[in-house]
């Protein structure tokens, strides 16, 4: 391991912590990216209904607000996975609830959004196909 950086609140150039602040955060979005497949998958589902809301004149903003919920939460969930990971290298039934609660949270998340994306999608898009 590397040395660790210096923490953005220690720098005397607030308006570079603060750069630095989401540069780190990226970081971790660029992570849960590359190694979590659950991520990729959620990311793409919420570009897909963000660009089907457009197409059936949606309103946007719960359908943002419903993928932010799942993408933070998924982003949530990888972080206790990693920390879980790290304070128990060995399997332990308390890591294992922990980490089953946190992906839990994003699973009822998702169904909540999928619910609600019927919810607002099911009628435009019937009437765009000619079906209702």
């Amino acid at each position: 391991m590397g040395r660790v950086p210096p923490r953005p609140r220690e720098d005397p150039r607030p308006l570079k912590g603060v750069a630095r602040s989401f540069g780190y955060a990226w970081e971790g979005v660029v992570y849960a990216w590359r190694v979590q497949r659950n991520f990729r998958i959620e990311v793409l589902l919420g570009l897909l209904a963000v660009g089907l809301s457009l197409w059936l004149g949606v309103n946007l903003v719960p359908v943002l607000l419903l993928t932010a919920l799942v993408l933070s939460l998924e982003l949530v969930n990888t972080a206790l996975e990693a920390l879980t990971d790290l304070a128990s290298p060995v399997y332990h039934p308390l890591a294992k609830r922990a980490k089953d609660t946190a992906a839990a949270a994003v699973l009822l998340a998702s169904l909540f959004a999928f619910l609600a994306g019927l919810w607002l999608f099911l009628p435009p898009l019937l009437a765009r196909l000619g079906l209702s």
